[in-house]
């Protein structure tokens, strides 16, 4: 007998698999060149969670809004996902410092709360967190 698909239990992430990606974006985020790759790599990633977890959904907005009941902060995610549309819509976009921290920090919380990091965390570089001086 097949359940239905509100009874069944989404799939859990391989987490070893998203901390690698997002290891990877962090590395981006050295560069204000690269702040913009950063943000479209973490929106790709957060698509695949959204992807494996089976939300319905022919777009990542659609997903969302299937996932929006799971996520804890749903504003903060659809920021950094609408900042992720505009950096691809328009080239050379200027992104300031605090933006693509706030834009990180939304998706990673968004991945945490899809179960793609475990609740801890401590191996995902805090971006709250001021840089230390040398």
């Amino acid at each position: 007998m097949k359940l239905p698909s509100k009874l069944r239990r989404k799939p859990q992430l391989k987490v070893s698999r998203f901390i690698a990606s997002w290891q990877e974006l962090q590395g981006y985020c050295k560069d204000k060149a690269t702040w913009p790759s950063a943000i479209t790599s973490a929106d790709k990633l957060l698509d695949a969670a959204l992807k494996k977890k089976r939300f319905k959904g022919k777009t990542m907005g659609e997903r969302l809004v299937a996932a929006q009941n799971n996520l804890s902060d749903n504003d903060m995610v659809w920021t950094a996902h609408n900042m992720a549309k505009r950096v691809s819509e328009v080239p050379n976009l200027k992104l300031r410092e605090r933006d693509v921290k706030l834009a990180l920090i939304g998706f990673r919380q968004a991945l945490k709360d899809l179960g793609a990091f475990s609740p801890d965390a401590t191996y995902v570089k805090d971006l709250s967190a001021p840089e230390p001086q040398e």
